[in-house]
């Protein structure tokens, strides 16, 4: 093994100058960019905080890291499972009556007075593959009724999460028909949000603690959190996105700006308005992954569970029409699992996902390597823009062993 895990020198340089290429050009504020492989890690620091101010990047800088929570809701889920205090097949509505007797629309594009009931409860299974009839749905004519009705009622509010707290969010969503049956299909996003409820009713504490305590505290992530202490506030990036119109950075409003010392209206489990962290923070989680759930200090998951979340639950019928999200892959809990080899980067059993603020975090059980990029700009597409795809291109391009 060389002193560089594996990673050439060159290689190594070159993707310092492709990724702080993006910075120097203006497409990207700043970055902060990781790899670790066999034990060595490597970070890249460029840019500053915000569009023309001094506080660079720095490695311990704070992210809005989005969807990337998603994995984490997983992980607490199924602690709760191993102890059998919640079981994957078993009903939601014991614990969520709001989604008992549930009703199920008849077509996609149908009113929501149109439905059938319920073929089956839905499980925290459904939850965890997102396979429970919730979630981002579209069709070539736009938002069909029931996601606009998501939108228009605040259950789904994209990134900067729902207006309501728990309780009032989940009694907007039993109020709406399942998009197709339980199991039948995977929808994007909702079923993260479900199960972070299911695990703060579950166990009779706010979501965060029962997070703080079971899985940041064990693995050293200190700067994990849907809270930033008021001292610490200056550490936070500042977010942006695309002018539609001129493609200019335009800085994105927060909701909670001035207020991450207090939790959030809804702490989400999908990522609205989601985790806070760093890349040192979310590598030491994701190498729990890689190492079939130990850590330095002990065990956090069995392997059988880390397998369960990091390998592809999906059938060929449910991922119908979602290859702009899963590409020739599929999704385990909380997590994307790739395919077959269609990229340099793409490599079957790396999983992992993006965050829509501008995040990306994978692991390659292959080549034992993590790879982690945080930026500060928005996604507007499914498809990865070319700071994720080029970031990913060097990383593996580096590999000389």
């Amino acid at each position: 093994m060389s002193d560089n895990g594996g990673l050439s020198p060159a290689g190594l340089d070159r993707m310092r100058r492709v990724m702080t290429g993006f910075v120097d050009r203006g497409d990207l504020p700043g970055l902060v960019a990781l790899v670790h492989r066999r034990g060595r890690t490597h970070v890249i620091e460029a840019g500053a905080l915000e569009t023309g101010g001094d506080a660079p990047m720095r490695r311990d800088t704070l992210f809005r890291i989005a969807s990337l929570t998603k994995a984490v809701t997983a992980a607490a889920a199924m602690i709760l499972v191993e102890e059998c205090r919640l079981r994957l097949d078993d009903p939601l509505h014991h614990l969520l009556p709001e989604l008992a007797d549930r009703r199920v629309l008849r077509r996609l594009d149908g009113p929501l007075d149109d439905t059938v009931p319920a073929e089956r409860p839905i499980t925290l299974r459904d939850a965890l593959t997102f396979t429970l009839g919730y979630g981002v749905t579209f069709t070539p004519q736009g938002p069909p009724p029931i996601m606009q009705a998501m939108l228009d009622t605040g259950v789904d509010n994209g990134p900067d999460g729902p207006p309501c707290g728990p309780d009032e969010w989940l009694k907007r969503l039993g109020a709406l028909p399942l998009a197709h049956q339980p199991g039948a299909g995977w929808l994007y996003n909702t079923g993260a949000d479900v199960a972070g409820v299911l695990i703060a009713r579950a166990t009779g504490r706010p979501f965060e603690e029962f997070l703080r305590e079971r899985i940041f505290e064990p693995l050293g992530m200190r700067d994990t959190g849907f809270t930033v202490p008021a001292a610490q506030a200056g550490r936070i990036a500042a977010s942006y996105t695309a002018d539609p119109a001129t493609g200019a950075l335009v800085r994105r409003p927060d909701p909670r700006d001035g207020a991450y010392d207090r939790p959030p209206v809804f702490p989400a489990g999908s990522g609205g308005p989601g985790l806070l962290s760093t890349v040192d923070d979310h590598c030491a989680f994701l190498r729990m992954l890689l190492d079939g759930g130990r850590y330095p200090g002990g065990r956090l998951l069995s392997r059988p569970s880390v397998e369960l979340m990091t390998t592809d639950r999906l059938t060929p019928e449910q991922k119908a029409g979602n290859g702009v999200f899963l590409g020739s892959g599929g999704w385990g809990f909380g997590l994307a699992v790739d395919g077959r080899r269609e990229d340099l980067f793409v490599r079957p059993g790396r999983f992992g996902w993006t965050g829509g603020l501008g995040t990306s975090a994978y692991a390659d059980p292959g080549e034992d390597m993590i790879g982690i990029v945080f930026t500060q700009r928005a996604m507007t597409s499914p498809e990865p823009p070319h700071h994720f795809q080029d970031f990913w291109t060097t990383a593996y391009a580096a590999i000389d062993d």
